[in-house]
Parts: structure tokens; sequence; C-alpha cells
């Protein structure tokens, strides 16, 4: 009898060192630092939806986060209602996502994309990263005009609508590239795989109202909105 509790208290201590979860209301919300993809939240803009002007209008902003965004959440959160994926991790679903239906694939994907877009601008952005990011940067690209000369032609490439992205893989190596539809370097069908750390929006609606067809205006304007503060964060975390 003393063996079985023996064997019982080691499988506990086991499963708390690998899955630390942590709860709101009683709820499971966390995993491993993991958001629960079931309570996901849509959190409010961070900042003014005029707060980015000149760079991307108040009407855009508006739009595209209330009602672009919004859609994507809802959706996702319909998709894994009541399924076995609905107390994953929106990034454990992503290493499997060609398992699951398109909308999973399509919610999910728009619902995390935009929620990292939205995150890593800010009002009076722009300027250079700092500390360990800028160096990571100049050491991969030459230079920092380097990196924003490539991050920019990723987005100006990119077929239809899509994303740019600067990640870094699992031996913290920095990559530019570029994912089509809602599709991020997360995801098991991704051709290049690792974590986000700056993402570009270039879906017509981040930008046709201001900028009309003019693509490469919108991405020039890009660079005075960027929080660098939070892309580091991601950085460091990771």
């Amino acid at each position: 009898m003393n063996k079985i509790i023996l064997i019982l208290l080691v499988i506990g201590m086991s499963y708390n060192v690998h899955a630390q979860c942590t709860q709101t209301n009683n709820q499971v919300v966390k995993c491993n630092g993991e958001q629960i993809a079931g309570k996901a939240e849509f959190k409010p803009l961070p900042y003014a939806y005029d707060a980015l002007e000149p760079y991307i209008d108040k009407l855009t902003v508006e739009i595209h986060y209330s009602k672009h965004f919004q859609s994507y959440y809802n959706k996702f959160m319909a998709a894994i209602k009541s399924s076995e994926i609905e107390s994953m991790s929106i990034k454990d679903i992503f290493k499997n996502v060609s398992k699951y239906p398109a909308a999973v694939r399509n919610n999910g994907g728009g619902y995390f994309n935009h929620m990292l877009y939205f995150e890593n601008m800010k009002a009076n952005g722009g300027g250079l990263p700092t500390g360990n990011l800028l160096k990571a940067i100049n050491k991969t690209f030459g230079s920092f005009d380097e990196f924003k000369n490539q991050f920019s032609d990723a987005g100006k490439t990119r077929f239809g609508s899509g994303w740019a992205w600067l990640c870094m893989d699992n031996k913290r190596n920095l990559f530019i590239c570029s994912s089509p539809n809602q599709d991020n370097p997360l995801m098991d069908i991704s051709e290049k795989k690792g974590t986000p750390l700056l993402v570009m929006d270039i879906w017509e609606h981040a930008y046709y109202l201001e900028y009309q067809n003019k693509r490469a205006d919108y991405i020039d304007a890009f660079w005075n909105v960027i929080n660098w503060d939070v892309v580091e964060k991601r950085f460091m975390n990771k």
C-alpha cells in the first residue's frame, strides 16, 4: 500500500514539473506559460485608434481591429468549441494544424497573427531596437539598414495577401520570411519554422483606405510605428 502511495506521489510530482498550469476563477488558462486556446481573450487595443497617425489612419485601425481581428477571434473560438483541441495551447495546435479543419488554421492564424501585429506597434514608435536584439540583427544581416531592406522586400514580394516575419529558430538564429493568407512560422505547414518576433500585416485591409494599391508606401510607413520594446521582449523571453 505504501509503495502504491509513493508511486502516485512521484507521478503527481512529475506531472506538476512538466505541466505548470495557472488558474483564474478556478479555470485553467495557461499551462507551461502558454495560453490555453479555449481561454483566449479578445483584449482591448492597447492604444487609441488614432494613435498610429499619420502613418496608419484611425478608420483603418478601427475597422481592422474591431471588425477583421474580432471576426477571426469569434470564428476561431467557434471552431474549437467542445473539441479536444479547446484545452490545448494555441502553439501546440499550430504544431499539428494540418491535421485540423481549415477553420482552425485560417481563424486560429488570423487571431494569433493579428494579436502579435497590434501588439508590436505603438504611438511614437519606430527608430532602432536596442540591446541584444540590435546586436543579433547586426550579426545576422550585417546592419539594421540591410535588415530593414530584407524585411521590407519580404512584404513587397509576397504575392496576394499574407504576412512578413522576423523570426528566431531553435538555435536563436534570426531569419526573415513571409507567409500566405493567415499562416505563420509556428505552423507545421510553414516552409521555415521559428518563433515570431516582429510581424507586418500585408493584407489590403491593413492599409487600403490610406494607401490604396501602394503597398510599398504602407511598408515604409510601418517602420515609424514599430514597438521595439515588445519585439525585444519576445526575443529575450524565447
